[in-house]
């Protein structure tokens, strides 16, 4: 298993590679923590910015509740702050529409398919700012 780490390095821009790290991240479950975190972190150093570094990423993402080590709390982070911008995201929508509805204005299906779909946050805050004022839904959108 140790040896596996050094010839996934070693090998990182030959097609082997993807073998290699699959068969060091199958090994690595079983073995324990205090053996297995050094090897993801030597392994993942390794690779460096190579596209060896981004399978390995991913395999020891599959799993992350058997691995402690510093790349799969950055894996963990990483999807956190995704969550928390979806969430934000997703969050403003709503109060876009609660705005438009308290309003007492008719949102119709198109327009609240564009406030959900938006993925930009800093687009429904203008659109949140413009439900306060306009007397139409279909108003927020304007000047875009």
């Amino acid at each position: 298993m140790v040896p596996a780490g050094p010839a996934a390095i070693t090998h990182a821009a030959d097609t082997v590679v993807n073998e290699i790290l699959k068969a060091l991240s199958t090994a690595l479950r079983d073995a324990p923590e205090d053996i297995a975190d050094p090897i993801v972190e030597f392994t993942a150093q390794g690779l460096g910015s190579r596209p060896a570094k981004h399978l390995w990423r991913n395999l020891v993402a599959v799993d992350l509740s058997f691995y402690k080590s510093c790349i799969s709390e950055e894996i963990r982070d990483e999807g956190r702050a995704q969550g928390l911008e979806q969430g934000h995201v997703q969050r403003a929508a709503e109060d876009v529409l609660l705005v438009l509805g308290q309003r007492g204005l008719e949102v119709s299906e198109e327009v609240r398919g564009r406030i959900t779909e938006c993925g930009d946050a800093e687009l429904l805050r203008a659109w949140l700012v413009r439900a306060v004022v306009v007397s139409e839904a279909e108003e927020i959108f304007e000047g875009e």
